[in-house]
């Protein structure tokens, strides 16, 4: 099947822009930018996504005269995010862009961040208290959870059982997925949605996933993993069980490991998501933030579904992840 590539458009949604206070670590209303420093603080180090997302935000900074100063945890937990935040207030950057690991756990962090007068922006998850945050660029997660619904529906010939694998509860991204997902699949009559399962980012956890699904449901026809390392555990499960092409997966994102996968048929498609326009946008907003205008308050970018078909195409080049800038 194959689909279109949406570029970088991203679609606006209006909302209210909140400001951080002033203080020691922001910028001054109608100030210059060139020479300060923003933090960028990913979900996770080694993920192709936020490499790609810290692509575009080191390029749109450069172009902006700042310096980018990137920490990372070495998994998606708040109680690793957490420490990382309190270093950055403490060097007092102009502004942070961080992809909070919980909704409602990295709330009281950011707001010392932004009580120490340092401008916050969220890329890729949001947070419970959305005034928090100058502003907020994330993939329209609810919408690529749907695209997923239908391109599985198809894949699997609008019959059988399907079962979603969740990376993270509490992340909102995770859960906008599940959902958009969820709200869809109803749409497909033939389908029988089995629930959810968390893999808590964990591959192996994933595959275990699928090796118990498997045995109390033979019948299962499809997945959807709603991230790489989802996607990854899943196919090797049904590898393991000699599935593998059998019961259809549909993955998120478009790293290197899912885009190998793709080629060898583990997973049957991907929705993409735009991780270098996120981090362009969110950069921009955050200038415009310290440099005394309005900034957006939430902007959604679009994704891509792609399949196998799609992977020499200009199209299925553009969906790729960076592994490196």
């Amino acid at each position: 099947m194959h689909t279109k590539w949406f570029g970088a458009a991203v679609a606006l949604t209006l909302g209210l822009a909140a400001c951080g206070n002033g203080g020691a670590g922001g910028g001054t209303a109608g100030g210059d930018v060139k020479g300060k420093t923003i933090a960028f603080i990913p979900g996770v180090t080694g993920d192709s996504f936020y490499i790609t997302m810290h692509c575009g935000i080191k390029a749109e900074a450069a172009k902006k005269g700042l310096k980018v100063d990137m920490q990372a945890p070495q998994q998606f937990d708040a109680s690793l995010q957490t420490p990382i935040v309190n270093g950055v207030i403490a060097k007092k950057p102009a502004g942070v862009l961080i992809a909070p690991t919980d909704a409602k756990a990295m709330v009281p962090p950011l707001l010392r961040a932004k009580q120490a007068g340092i401008k916050v922006g969220l890329v890729d998850t949001t947070l419970a208290v959305q005034d928090l945050a100058v502003t907020s660029v994330t993939t329209d997660n609810k919408a690529g959870g749907a695209a997923a619904a239908d391109v599985l529906a198809t894949l699997t010939g609008e019959k059988g059982k399907v079962l979603v694998i969740a990376f993270k509860a509490g992340a909102s991204t995770s859960d906008d997925r599940q959902h958009g997902f969820e709200e869809q699949i109803k749409k497909h009559p033939g389908i029988t949605y089995i629930g959810a399962q968390i893999n808590d980012n964990s591959p192996a956890k994933a595959a275990s996933i699928i090796s118990a699904t498997l045995a109390a449901h033979p019948d299962l026809t499809g997945v959807f993993a709603t991230n790489q390392f989802a996607a990854e555990g899943a196919a090797t499960g049904l590898r393991n069980a000699g599935r593998q092409g059998k019961v259809k997966v549909a993955g998120f994102d478009a790293g290197p490991v899912q885009m190998k996968q793709l080629e060898r048929g583990d997973v049957q498609a991907l929705v993409a998501q735009q991780p270098y326009e996120v981090g362009v946008q969110a950069v921009d907003q955050l200038v415009t933030s310290l440099t005394g205008g309005e900034p957006q308050a939430n902007i959604g970018t679009k994704t891509s579904t792609i399949t196998k078909d799609d992977l020499s195409t200009p199209a299925g080049r553009q969906a790729a992840y960076k592994t490196s800038c």
